[in-house]
């Protein structure tokens, strides 16, 4: 019986603590929308809490998904349900890489602020701005841009994706 309860527990632990292989480009293109309100409001304010909290959501998403997100939480459990669950199936590691590249410039503001560098961090929320921006109006993730050149040079092994590939070969054949 202890064995089963070990069972259970690494299985919950494994399925907090991944990301999916897809994404639904509605929930992500929402929580860009959170971003983009979340980092104006740090650039009209100053507030260090906000930043702060903007980076623990980037921080979750790579780490854990949407499951310990709460802007994620919120876009995929009330918000895209709220709209009658509309669905466009995107891959989940071009998603996680560009969450990362918003771990790192959230982490470069905090850590220019904090080091008397305010100008870096205000540079680094304003880039989160724009790209946060680009993906929540017209659906352009430049993390996903660069994740799918950095494919194409060979640096991202393709196994990484092949759901990637399949997907975007399932759309192909649908838009026919």
């Amino acid at each position: 019986m202890p064995e089963q309860k070990g069972n259970d527990s690494t299985s919950l632990i494994k399925k907090v603590f991944s990301f999916p292989d897809t994404v639904n480009e509605y929930a992500a293109r929402t929580v860009a929308a959170f971003v983009v309100i979340l980092t104006a409001t740090y650039l009209l304010t100053e507030n260090i809490l906000v930043l702060t909290f903007i980076l623990y959501g980037f921080a979750a998403r790579v780490i854990a998904g949407p499951s310990l997100s709460p802007l994620a939480l919120i876009a995929t459990k009330v918000i895209v349900p709220a709209l009658g669950n509309p669905t466009l199936v995107c891959p989940g590691p071009p998603k996680r890489f560009a969450q990362m590249i918003g771990l790192i410039v959230t982490s470069a503001a905090l850590v220019g602020i904090f080091s008397g560098y305010a100008l870096l961090g205000y540079e680094c929320v304003a880039l989160l701005l724009l790209f946060a921006s680009l993906e929540a109006a017209i659906g352009f993730c430049a993390g996903c841009w660069l994740f799918k050149k950095m494919m194409s040079w060979g640096w991202i092994p393709q196994e990484v994706c092949e759901k990637c590939n399949q997907i975007t070969l399932r759309q192909k054949d649908q838009s026919n």
